[in-house]
């Protein structure tokens, strides 16, 4: 054993490879199209039916880290415990690696399901619920360019700091960004950005509060892979994000049933629905064209992803696992999907993870936490944004 660790240093040699291997790249990025605002321009001009869009260089970065990620023998793991969980990872790098080699192409499409999943009929359901449960959106509001929100986010990041000084967590404006997305320890904002003023402090708990901070207290985990995300970690990940929304009551009406809108989008992308049809049975519902053409493109970049659709997914098995009696305590401790909380607690148990760095902000507020106790009773999701119960 390596001084007080539960592990041996083969087993953490392991972690660190497939951690190293994980960071090394950004798979979301390389799927997110660079052009999309041009893009945009043009399909709402109508002067294109089927966009297409452009992407990050790959050069030979997949077939590197391929050979890197074959060179690694998870076999040899000895504990138990770590050996499925650096397994699952090592599968899933495989399979992003795959995916990224065929972007573009319909094997992309497949390969995604296998990823991500699909959308199951209760799911289907659930989304279809929450657009029949809210039929109006609050109209828009003050918006705030992307030097007003990144200003935003660099204070509550201050806040962070403050609590574990030291920690690697950033913002900045890309160039090559579209929208806000997190990679890595630093919250991307696309120069073109605007955020509405009164869904800023829920993106920031999405972002900031979940994402950054999770990725923070992982990284400080002796396995180093908490910090990058084990296998299928996006769902939890996601859901746990929509949750710290719901508790600083910064869910909105628009913001929900864009959710269930990216759902059906992803359903009838699978289905075999044209990006223009996607998209018109989009602004059929009353989605604005621009947050339409958005959503869609979101689902069909890249040749087509189903990731999506794990936004609400996971909102739907967290709320089932608050009301059972479960707890968010542990998910602070990485990222990690929600099926592996099981042997992250047995890890927990044994000593092998240390405690969070950090907790999310809105957990010093008592009506944030009475908010997740009151949404943890809910079976209709429309009921989670207030003033629709």
């Amino acid at each position: 054993m390596s001084g007080t660790s539960p592990f041996s240093a083969a087993d953490l040699a392991v972690d660190r490879a497939l951690a190293q291997v994980s960071e090394s790249f950004s798979f979301l990025l390389h799927i997110t199209p660079v052009d999309a605002d041009e893009a945009k321009q043009e399909f709402l001009a109508g002067r294109v039916t089927d966009p297409v869009f452009t992407y990050r260089e790959l050069s030979d970065e997949p077939a590197v880290l391929e050979e890197q990620l074959a060179g690694i023998d998870v076999t040899t793991v000895e504990d138990r415990t770590l050996a499925h969980l650096l397994r699952a990872k090592h599968r899933e790098l495989a399979l992003q690696l795959e995916m990224l080699k065929a972007r573009d192409t319909a094997d992309f499409h497949a390969l995604s399901i296998e990823l991500y999943g699909g959308v199951s009929p209760g799911l289907r359901e659930h989304a279809e619920r929450v657009l029949a449960g809210i039929g109006w959106v609050e109209p828009a509001g003050d918006p705030l360019d992307a030097e007003q929100f990144c200003a935003l986010a660099t204070e509550e990041i201050g806040y962070y700091r403050e609590q574990a000084p030291g920690i690697e967590m950033h913002a900045e404006i890309r160039p090559d960004v579209n929208g806000v997305m997190v990679s890595g320890d630093t919250l991307l904002i696309g120069p073109e950005s605007t955020i509405q003023r009164n869904r800023a402090a829920a993106l920031l708990h999405h972002e900031v509060g979940t994402h950054l901070v999770t990725h923070v207290n992982g990284l400080a985990q002796p396995v180093k892979v908490l910090g990058t995300g084990l296998a299928g970690y996006d769902e939890t990940q996601e859901g746990l994000a929509v949750l710290g929304e719901v508790a600083c009551g910064g869910l909105t009406p628009f913001r929900l049933r864009q959710l269930a809108d990216r759902v059906l989008t992803v359903h009838r992308m699978v289905d075999g629905a044209s990006f223009a049809q996607a998209y018109a049975a989009l602004v059929e519902a009353g989605v604005p064209e621009g947050s339409a053409f958005t959503t869609v493109m979101r689902v069909y970049r890249a040749g087509g992803t189903t990731k999506d659709a794990i936004y609400l997914r996971g909102v739907v098995d967290l709320l089932a696992h608050l009301a059972d009696d479960g707890d968010l305590d542990l998910l602070w401790l990485g990222k990690f999907s929600l099926q592996d909380l099981p042997l992250i607690a047995e890890l927990d148990e044994r000593g092998a993870l240390a405690p969070p760095r950090l907790l999310p902000r809105y957990l010093d507020d008592p009506t944030s936490t009475e908010r997740l106790g009151w949404a943890s009773g809910v079976t209709d999701l429309s009921q989670l944004v207030e003033g629709h119960a």
